[in-house]
This record gives structure tokens, sequence and C-alpha cells, in this order.
């Protein structure tokens, strides 16, 4: 039960920020103060992100007992979280390529959890 909560606080966490970024690249003007202002008032959201991540991942490391794989996973989730964000704020469409690329990391994921 243990790596679900995990994976459910990596899931929360990363949306989080990669929303945040990928609303910024869409709908903040790119100056300098406008951009500053915007990450100053999510400071609160990115403090609870952080946590969710720092959790997901110590969750992890407890449920399977490995600190290597609790972060390939983490990066495995953020990277789905990625092309979602690009489809829904930038409207890119996934292809055989983001596919591959995908299926790359995963089996990367597999072979660093086989022994």
């Amino acid at each position: 039960m243990t790596i679900v909560y995990a994976i459910a606080l990596l899931l929360g966490g990363l949306l989080a920020i990669n929303t945040v970024f990928a609303y910024q690249s869409k709908h903040i003007d790119p100056a300098f103060w406008s951009t500053v202002w915007y990450q100053a008032k999510l400071l609160p959201l990115f403090f609870a992100a952080n946590v969710m991540v720092g959790y997901g991942i110590k969750f992890t490391v407890k449920a399977l007992g490995t600190l290597t794989f609790a972060l390939i996973l983490s990066k495995g989730i953020e990277l789905l979280v990625s092309v979602l964000m690009g489809f829904i704020f930038l409207k890119e469409t996934p292809n055989w390529k983001t596919a591959l690329g995908l299926a790359i990391v995963f089996a990367g994921v597999w072979i660093s959890k086989s022994k």
C-alpha cells in the first residue's frame, strides 16, 4: 500500500510543478517582473509540491528498498506528466517518436529493477 501512496504523491507533486511551468510558458508574459510576480504568487504551491515529491520518493524507497529505482520511477512519471502537459497546454500531439522514447525509459526502469 505504501507504493500506492508514493506514486500518488509523486504524481500529484509532479503534476503541480509541470502545470505551473506549462501555464507560464503559454500564458505569462516573458518579461522579467511578470515572471517573478507569477512565481512569487505560486511559492506555496511549489512548497506543497516539493513536499509531495519528497515524501513520494521517501515512501518509494521504504517500499522497494532502493533509491536508484525511486528516482528512476519519479523521472518516468515526470516524463508522462510532461507529455500530458504538452498536449493540454501546447496542443502537441504525441507521435511514434514520443512512444519510442517513453518505451526506452520504461525498458531502462525494468532493466534497473531486475537483478
